[in-house]
């Protein structure tokens, strides 16, 4: 590892942020300097985590009927592309999610439903749905991601069992409009807020690819330290064919995994998540990501297909990492 890798390693490790100069110097080093930067990041990684990684499952429970437009998403009102579409799931079916995803191997199970906001009803539904999973399965980490939210609706979730609210951020401030005009990225942030006020854990992160600029991914991860967020999953752009983003193609592995990297330096002791995307950009180099990342998904990203678990299994084991 070079000095300059093992400096930000150890700022790191002492609780100081990056500068803004040693951010982009992250995220613009040369390819041939990126060994030495994923090892710094495996230090501080290590540090944290250990080598164990965690396993999570998504499970669709409301899919399209959305109001909102958010450019990347098969589920939006602007979205013309061929999905299931379909109402809140009924508690015996999250269940059996909830039964496949330990099957998986998985350690958190997270419940996502389309739509702007859950109303009272969905909340009603889903508290119920939580606390039957809970009796069956009491050591699964349940995650809900509902849209926006209010601090009473998180609060109710708490009681009934859920450990983790996830909404994403997605990008920069400033960027945002570019992807949603129908909510703002402070009605984001105000909900992560909520779920902080609750007394959550939060599950906030991003999608990298969108058509964002270095130093719009620099805001993000900065953003997200400063709201000082327990899970960030780090999503990589799934084009979907009928989306606003769908004919992306330009995506650059490597971005991938500078920006892994940065999320790790920038958040050294909060979980990193590889999520969408990762079977699409990365190839062979998947096994690094988890240098950075201490967790990721398997079998699949609401509307689109992932990594089956015994194949995410293996790609952990044969990178040197033991599943938690």
């Amino acid at each position: 590892m070079s000095l300059l890798h093992s400096n930000l390693a150890q700022k790191s490790l002492a609780g100081t942020a990056l500068s803004r100069e040693e951010a982009l110097a992250v995220l613009q080093s040369a390819e041939g300097r990126l060994p030495d930067l994923l090892r710094a990041a495996l230090v501080v990684r290590e540090r944290f985590f250990g080598r164990k990684v965690k396993i999570c499952v998504l499970q669709n429970a409301r899919s399209g009927l959305c109001p909102e437009d958010c450019h990347y998403c098969s589920q939006s009102a602007v979205s013309t592309a061929l999905i299931n579409k379909y109402r809140l799931l009924p508690t015996e079916r999250l269940l059996a999610g909830a039964h496949k995803a330990v099957t998986a191997g998985a350690r958190r199970y997270c419940m996502v439903t389309s739509g702007r906001g859950p109303t009272e009803r969905d909340i009603s539904s889903l508290c119920e749905a939580v606390h039957v999973i809970k009796q069956a399965f009491p050591n699964l980490e349940l995650c809900v991601s509902l849209g926006l939210m209010t601090e009473e609706q998180a609060r109710q979730l708490k009681v009934a069992g859920v450990g983790w609210i996830n909404h994403n951020l997605n990008t920069s401030r400033r960027f945002f409009p570019a992807i949603c005009t129908t909510h703002t990225y402070e009605d984001r942030v105000e909900t992560v807020r909520n779920v902080k006020r609750a007394g959550l854990a939060t599950c906030c992160g991003g999608i990298i690819g969108m058509g964002e600029d270095d130093e719009d991914i620099i805001e993000l991860a900065y953003a997200l330290r400063a709201l000082e967020i327990d899970s960030i999953p780090v999503n990589f752009l799934y084009p979907i064919a009928g989306t606003p983003l769908g004919a992306r193609r330009n995506f650059a592995w490597t971005k991938g995994l500078k920006t892994l990297c940065l999320m790790r330096l920038l958040n050294p002791s909060s979980e990193i998540r590889m999520a969408a995307g990762r079977e699409l950009h990365l190839g062979s180099w998947a096994g690094f990501a988890l240098y950075p990342a201490n967790s990721l998904f398997v079998e699949g990203y609401l509307t689109t297909p992932g990594q089956q678990a015994q194949e995410a299994r293996k790609l952990v084991e044969e990178a040197g990492f033991v599943v938690e």
